[in-house]
C-alpha cells in the first residue's frame, strides 16, 4: 500500500514524452520506473479525459463530452473512492478539476485555495489560464506547481495528490506539436521533476505520470490520429522497471491509482490495474 502522486501533464503525446523527458527515461533505463504506451478515449479533449482518468469510464458513459460545459462529476471517481476508504486527497491543478470534483461553477474567491475535509479534493490549489496568444502567454511555472505539491506533502501528506501541468497544451496550441517551443515545455516539466521526484519518493509516494491527449503539428487535438491518442504512462517505483511493449487503455489509470493505495476500485471501473503496491 502506497501514497500516490498522479502527474497529469496536459497534451503530451507518447513520442514527445520519450524524446524529451530524459529524467523519466533515465528511471526507466535504470529499472526504477516502468513505462507503457497508453491509448486515450475519445474525443481527445481535456475535460472529457480528465473525467475518464478519474472515473475509469469513457466519455460516452460518464457524459462529459466537451470543454464547453464542465459540471460536477456524477462519479464514482478516484477522489471520492479514496475519501470513502479513509484516505486524504489533494490537487494542484487547473480549475476544471475543482468544478468536476468539488463545486461547480468555480468561484475563485471561494475555491482557489481550500483545506476542507468535507470536499472530495480536501486540499486544493487551483489556477486558471489567461487567454493565451503569442504576445500574451501567462501560465503557472512548472517550478511553482511542483513546489506547491512538495509544500502540500510537508503540511498535509495526502494519500492521493493530483498535479496537473497545463503549459504544454497552451504552447502546443500556439506553436504546434512539432515545434521547438512545445518540446521545450515538455522538457521543462521533466526538468522540474528531476529535482522533486527524489523528495516525493523519499516521502513514500509512488509517482505516476500520464497525459490526457497529444497534440498535432497544426496545434489541435480532439480527433483520432495516433499523435492525438497515444500518450505515455510512467510508474516510478514499480518493482518491474523498463519499457512494457503492450498498448494499454486509459481506463486503467483510475483503478491503478486506487489499487496502489490499497483501495478497491468501484465496480464501474472495469479495467484491470496496471500495477500493485
Amino acid at each position: 500500500m502506497a501514497k500516490v502522486i498522479l502527474l497529469l501533464i496536459d497534451a503530451v503525446g507518447f513520442d514527445a514524452a520519450v524524446s524529451c523527458m530524459g529524467t523519466l527515461e533515465g528511471y526507466v533505463e535504470a529499472g526504477l520506473a516502468r513505462r507503457w504506451k497508453m491509448r486515450t478515449e475519445l474525443p481527445s479533449l481535456s475535460a472529457p479525459l480528465y473525467e475518464t482518468i478519474h472515473t475509469g469510464t469513457p466519455p460516452v458513459v460518464h457524459g462529459i463530452r466537451s470543454n464547453d460545459y464542465v459540471p460536477l462529476s456524477k462519479g464514482p471517481h478516484v477522489f471520492g473512492a479514496a475519501r470513502a476508504a479513509g484516505k486524504t486527497t489533494g490537487a494542484v491543478a487547473h480549475y476544471f478539476f475543482s468544478e468536476l470534483y468539488n463545486r461547480a461553477p468555480y468561484d475563485a474567491r471561494r475555491d482557489m485555495e481550500v483545506d476542507d475535509d468535507s470536499l472530495n479534493i480536501q486540499h486544493g490549489r487551483f489556477y486558471s489560464e489567461v487567454r493565451y496568444t503569442k504576445a500574451n502567454l501567462h501560465l503557472p511555472s512548472e517550478f511553482d506547481l511542483f513546489t506547491q505539491v512538495t509544500v502540500m506533502i510537508d503540511r498535509h501528506a495526502p494519500d492521493y495528490i493530483l498535479l496537473h501541468a497545463f503549459a504544454p497544451d497552451a504552447v502546443g496550441h500556439i506553436y504546434g506539436g512539432d515545434s521547438a517551443e512545445y518540446r521545450h515545455e515538455i522538457w521543462a516539466v521533466d526538468n522540474a521533476l528531476a529535482e522533486t521526484l527524489p523528495i516525493w519518493r523519499e516521502a513514500g509516494y509512488r509517482v505516476l505520470l500520464t497525459s490526457d491527449h497529444g497534440m498535432t503539428s497544426d496545434g489541435r487535438h480532439g480527433g483520432t490520429s495516433d499523435v492525438e491518442r497515444f500518450v505515455p504512462f510512467y510508474d516510478v517505483g514499480n518493482p518491474m522497471g523498463g519499457a512494457d511493449d503492450q498498448v494499454v487503455s486509459q481506463l486503467c489509470v483510475a483503478p491503478t491509482s486506487l489499487a496502489l493505495m490499497g483501495v478497491r476500485p468501484p465496480r464501474e471501473m472495469t479495467a484491470s490495474p496496471l500495477a500493485s503496491a
